[in-house]
């Protein structure tokens, strides 16, 4: 792999889809050299607003356990039924719902606590393997690759103790062990301190392009233009030539329904129905869920033509963000949507509303369900800024500029993010089956 070189001599390891390992390895069961643990299910009933902490898989982070969030469970009836379920020190978390590779340490904050089903809890069972290199083998594809085959479910695949006990690993002599962990842990900071830089680029690249387009909308292109008060706190200052219109009399709103679940003969067809989860991108050609002709017949629900501009106005996504696309297709949609139908360029108010995300998202309440809903009477209130119409068309140019090279540049960032990920699994998968030999790897001194 690269600069590392690998070791002098290789046996047959037994294990097809693995082939050789070097000479003074070998292949063990996982079970015979380390404990492992699940959670216990705990009900709901049991849970308490103070006292020993339960983790759930949201609780656990790459290399620590964070507290924050977790239920709790009476001290005493810990004690009394799931006492040898308390967290020692050290213990290592993995959650068994995915193969995330997520590894997570108990340290003094989170011992004693319990961890909740879904979760195991690992240590070694035997002197002869490290604790360190444990970490580094249930974070490589050598684990993966096996759970993989094992794993059960059908909508949410899962592991637990059972397919652990079939699960093979490679065990090097154990000082071996150690200067494999180091150079692990050595190598995967420095990526993942590459991985984090690169992450915060795509933070600032996404800050000033909404940067952009919310002066754009604001502002306008012309930055010699006269300018007037708009008489509102949050826009300031607009061209003087342009307009402060509420938005009840530039946009007529429409909902939408969903066709009856129990009647297969409106379901799976060919019309899109789009719902929150399709407005991941700006452009909609088509939805995850589709209806039927019957469906349009039947029901209430309306077949909206294309070039209209959707919004989110029911559900979690509300708690951050404020979804705006534009329909290439004709569309019908559900509930917790709405179709906007505008005198303005519809691109223009796809934009507009873009960029002026969170003053929107600062009229979003929580519904008595817990989901957030957008209060549509002041949403419809809200007063925007309106360029003549050669204008708006200027600006939906000059913003899909923008856009066409912000996304180019993110997209670049996020191929070299992808790169390293899969040289960081690679590189930990290599070490420890052998198929590199680290121990004259100079390791930098903590």
């Amino acid at each position: 792999m690269g600069k590392y070189q690998g070791y002098e001599r290789y046996k047959d390891s037994g294990v097809e889809w693995l082939g050789e390992i070097p000479e003074s390895w070998e292949i063990v069961r996982f079970s015979h050299f380390i404990t492992f643990q699940e959670g216990p299910g705990i009900m709901a009933a049991d849970f308490r607003d103070e006292g020993i902490p339960l983790l759930r898989i949201h609780n656990l982070k790459p290399g620590f356990v964070d507290l924050e969030g977790c239920n709790y469970l009476d001290p005493e009836k810990v004690e009394k039924t799931w006492k040898h379920f308390k967290l020692k020190r050290n213990d290592i978390l993995i959650s068994c719902s995915a193969s995330t590779g997520l590894i997570s340490i108990v340290d003094e904050k989170s011992e004693n606590s319990i961890a909740y089903t879904g979760i195991i809890r690992l240590n070694p069972a035997r002197c002869e393997i490290n604790r360190q290199f444990i970490q580094v083998l249930v974070g490589s594809d050598l684990f993966f690759t096996q759970i993989d085959l094992l794993k059960t479910g059908t909508t949410i695949q899962h592991y637990g103790p059972v397919h652990l006990r079939q699960i093979k690993i490679t065990l090097p002599p154990l000082e071996e062990q150690k200067t494999i962990a180091q150079f692990i842990d050595h190598k995967t900071s420095q990526i993942d301190a590459l991985i984090s830089k690169k992450e915060a680029l795509l933070e600032k690249l996404d800050e000033k392009r909404t940067a952009l387009i919310s002066h754009a909308v604001t502002k306008g292109l012309d930055p010699t233009v006269p300018m007037k008060d708009s008489g509102i706190e949050w826009l300031g200052d607009i061209p003087a030539h342009w307009r402060v219109v509420r938005q009840r009399f530039l946009v007529s709103m429409q909902g939408g329904s969903t066709p009856s679940k129990s009647n297969p003969e409106f379901w799976d067809g060919e019309i899109p129905w789009i719902s929150p989860k399709d407005m991941k991108k700006e452009r909609l050609t088509s939805s995850i869920d589709k209806i039927t002709n019957e469906a349009l017949k039947e029901t209430s629900i309306h077949l909206h033509s294309q070039g209209s501009v959707l919004i989110v106005v029911r559900g979690m996504i509300l708690a951050h963000s404020f979804p705006v696309a534009i329909n290439d297709v004709d569309v019908t949609i559900n509930q917790d949507m709405k179709i906007l139908k505008t005198v303005l360029n519809p691109e223009y108010l796809a934009i507009l509303l873009r960029g002026i995300k969170n003053l929107i998202l600062s009229i979003v309440e929580e519904s008595a369900h817990g989901t957030k809903v957008l209060r549509t009477d002041l949403y419809k209130n809200i007063r925007l800024p309106v360029p003549p119409l050669n204008e708006q068309e200027e600006v939906v140019n000059k913003i899909e500029k923008i856009t066409t090279s912000s996304d180019q540049m993110s997209r670049t960032i996020e191929t070299a993010i992808d790169l390293l990920k899969e040289y960081r699994t690679a590189l930990i998968t290599n070490a420890v089956t052998g198929k590199i030999d680290v121990r004259q790897v100079p390791i930098p001194q903590p």
